[in-house]
């Protein structure tokens, strides 16, 4: 069963304690998102992506409703843009996108919707299938490529890129792990070029918005 990373960013904030979520600032969420939905795409070879431009590979819908609107958004274009662009205009969706990762989740039987919590009820939390990546649990596969030194699965890779980008994992550890697991952060999200540039394009958000907030009177 695999996962999209939109799905997998929702369960990486999600605390199982106490069935809420994280936090995380809605812009970052929304960028994490949409930079989720880009990376599937780019996995599933339909674009590819540097730090100046993302481009079309193949228009071919892959019949996913997480992904297919964003592929043929991007199919429409007249010009080529950069993932910057591409991220913010896919950030637009991310309230649907959010709630189509949640139901999906809770049909597969991975989540239990409970009034306003989600609960876990996915098997592999309790008896995790070390042998098969795509179905544990996100947090146990993060925190274990984190504080090890152990070479990651390039999905692994993605995700750590994506929650670097949009400080999730400033929600979900303490400083002092955060500080422990710096260096080796760094060190996992140079192992993926299209998860650079992608970063890269949130940070570049976040550095415009930051800047023209200090530009205000």
């Amino acid at each position: 069963m695999m996962l999209r990373f939109a799905e997998e960013l929702m369960l990486l904030i999600l605390d199982d304690e106490n069935g809420k979520f994280a936090r995380v600032p809605d812009r970052l969420m929304r960028y994490a998102l949409a930079g989720g939905v880009l990376m599937d795409l780019a996995l599933e070879n339909r674009i590819d992506t540097d730090l100046k431009q993302l481009i079309l590979v193949d228009s071919t819908p892959v019949q996913d409703s997480l992904l297919d609107p964003t592929l043929a958004d991007i199919a429409e274009a007249t010009d080529t843009r950069d993932a910057r662009f591409w991220v913010e205009r896919t950030a637009l969706r991310a309230d649907g996108i959010r709630e189509e990762a949640l139901y999906r989740l809770v049909k597969k039987g991975i989540l239990k919707q409970e009034e306003d919590r989600f609960l876990w009820v996915f098997q592999s939390r309790r008896y995790p299938a070390l042998d098969d990546t795509p179905q544990r649990e996100v947090k146990l596969r993060i925190m274990e490529v984190l504080f090890s030194d152990q070479i990651p699965d390039p999905r692994d890779v993605v995700i750590i890129g994506l929650a670097h980008a949009c400080d999730l994992f400033k929600e979900i550890l303490s400083a002092r792990e955060l500080a422990r697991v710096s260096e080796r952060i760094d060190q996992v999200q140079k192992l993926d070029l299209i998860g650079q540039a992608m970063s890269q394009a949130i940070s570049d958000i976040e550095l415009s918005l930051a800047l023209a907030v200090q530009m205000m009177p």
